[in-house]
């Protein structure tokens, strides 16, 4: 595919993401249902099997996706324990990025060759 697809691509996730996340300041509940919905996992399914229409590699692509969607969670872990533990929110994300990090790693683990 070209450039243009390429730059379509970003914009309709983008506006996608932005969408949500200005919708987060209005109505934070819909957002989070909005944002927990697999709609970029669907986007990036469809323009990959446009892109590459190989389905070995969509199959192994959503595969990945769904054992990674409980290890990614790990990531909100210190933001409900910050209901508890009152962290400010540099501390909480990075505890957050550190546990994402641990799941990705089991992630790979699970995926090795």
């Amino acid at each position: 595919m070209d450039a243009g697809f390429f730059i379509l691509k970003v914009v309709l996730s983008g506006l996608i993401i932005a969408g949500i996340s200005w919708l987060a300041g209005k109505n934070p509940t819909l957002a989070g249902f909005l944002i927990a919905l697999p709609i970029l996992s669907m986007l990036a399914i469809g323009f990959s099997y446009l892109q590459y229409q190989d389905m070995g590699k969509i199959n192994q692509f959503a595969i990945s996706i769904l054992v990674s969607l409980p290890l990614s969670a790990l990531f909100f872990v210190p933001f409900l324990l910050n209901r508890w533990i009152k962290w400010g929110f540099v501390p909480t994300l990075l505890s957050g990025l550190a546990l994402l990090y641990a799941g990705y790693l089991m992630h790979s683990r699970i995926f090795r060759p």
